[in-house]
């Protein structure tokens, strides 16, 4: 197989996949954030119960244990050069998503009956610092609480 004439052919073939390529990147900086929401939240003595949990419903970027109560956990991560603070992007059809996962999560993977909570974890990454964490707890109520 000659690798250097398939590099060749795929460069010639890279502007088809502009859009999946920033789109990476984007991930990139999400999968990042998420990793140090996990770490702010064990320093703070969370337990972290999952990553990514999906479902045809909606997904919940980490769930946790916070002494007796399940803490599911929505991640915002920004570049410092974006202009939206991270804060202001878990819209509510966002946290309805979230809400939707979490009673999915509850009915086939835990147990309902204890106390649940509902956190944002922010976190804003200037370029060539250290990322800024901010953790909202009780940051959505769900309908009917």
């Amino acid at each position: 197989m000659n690798f250097a004439l398939i590099r060749k052919q795929l460069s010639r073939l890279s502007h088809l996949n502009w859009p999946f390529r920033r789109l990476e990147g984007h991930l990139h900086l999400g999968r990042r954030g998420e990793r140090v929401a996990v770490r702010h939240l064990k320093r703070r003595h969370y337990r972290i119960i999952g990553r990514n949990y999906r479902c045809s419903l909606g997904e919940i970027d980490l769930i946790a244990g916070d002494g007796d109560t399940l803490v599911f956990v929505e991640v915002k991560t920004r570049a410092s050069h974006q202009l939206q603070d991270p804060s202001e992007t878990a819209g509510p059809v966002k946290w309805r998503r979230v809400e939707r996962a979490a009673r999915h999560f509850l009915a086939r993977k835990a147990k309902a009956d204890g106390p649940c909570r509902f956190d944002l974890v922010t976190v804003l990454w200037p370029s060539g610092g250290s990322p800024v964490v901010e953790h909202f707890e009780d940051a959505y109520q769900p309908r009917g609480q």
